[in-house]
């Protein structure tokens, strides 16, 4: 006889894998732990497999656990799917938000895929703004929220996290050694005055050999060991290195990271977007590329996303 998968059940392994424990599933699925708890044993005995392995640092998924959330995200997808298109949904519409381009990863792929699965009908029309241009568009009504780094929070606003900059090169480069000290530079950058006074009180002579409105030109320019860069802990892609401290460049300043939600915002989305953003500051959302198991098919989010 064929046997059914709860679809229930399915879905709580899953968020098991994303959130990394039972105690947070159950918080994102509204239930309690030991209902997830008692749905995973279901599905345990279902199949006659265990799922879970728990030890000292938590729980994780077993090898027929990690097979069968490959499965299950497909089967969640397409259930989904079926539902939003013969179904209206509560809420539907679109959200506009806008951030730096330096702080979408590591925390805001993950935080755009939890939302989507939460309002599936809602659209986040994602902009990439620099910190001064992102302000003046909320100041317009034009974002529904928006992310800053700065080095204050303004009325209305809340810190999510402070993080120091550090510089980057390219793996195993020299270019921090050179001097004068090769830059490669945004032309309008938050980090760019404080990177220059931290090295003219150190003494330490240097030049821009890159500028750029591009983040990924900055990103080549470093990669290549052509200039050395500053960016905010945590935020370093995955092609670039930290210069460790006593290489002979002066420790910078730490920046906020800060929230602005628009006052009387009336959008469903937007309260739990926001709640998503601090989840993911705060550690409770783990980023993707710290997922103990690989994500699979579904995408991130429907999102539309415009640079400038």
């Amino acid at each position: 006889m064929r046997r059914n998968l709860d679809l229930a059940a399915l879905r709580a392994l899953a968020a098991i894998a994303d959130f990394g424990g039972v105690t947070k599933a159950a918080q994102l699925l509204n239930l309690t732990q030991s209902a997830v708890s008692m749905q995973i044993k279901r599905l345990e005995e279902s199949l006659g497999l265990t799922l879970l392995e728990r030890s000292g640092r938590g729980v994780t998924l077993s090898n027929a656990g990690e097979q069968l959330l490959s499965y299950a995200r497909r089967i969640l997808a397409l259930n989904d799917e079926a539902v939003e298109r013969l179904t209206d949904s509560e809420y539907e519409g679109e959200i506009r938000f806008a951030l730096p381009h330096d702080i979408i990863y590591p925390h805001i792929p993950q935080v755009l895929r939890h939302f989507n699965t939460l309002f599936p009908r809602m659209n986040v029309q994602l902009q990439t703004l620099n910190t001064v241009r992102a302000k003046e568009a909320y100041g317009r009504g034009e974002c529904d929220l928006i992310l800053t780094t700065e080095m204050q929070c303004d009325a209305g606003g809340e810190t999510l996290a402070h993080l120091p900059l550090v510089w980057i090169g390219a793996p195993g480069g020299l270019a921090y050694r050179q001097r004068p000290l090769r830059l490669a530079q945004g032309r309008v950058c938050a980090f760019r005055a404080g990177i220059i006074a931290a090295l003219d009180r150190a003494g330490v002579p240097w030049e821009t050999a890159v500028e750029s409105d591009s983040d990924r030109t900055l990103e080549a320019a470093v990669s290549c060991d052509m200039a050395v860069h500053a960016l905010l802990a945590g935020t370093e892609p995955p092609h670039v290195e930290r210069i460790p401290p006593g290489c002979g460049l002066p420790e910078l300043s730490s920046f906020l990271i800060n929230l602005y939600v628009r006052p009387g915002n009336t959008i469903p989305g937007v309260t739990a977007l926001a709640e998503l953003l601090r989840k993911a500051w705060s550690g409770e959302i783990r980023p993707l590329a710290q997922a103990a198991i690989p994500s699979a098919a579904r995408p991130a989010a429907q999102a539309g996303v415009a640079a400038e």
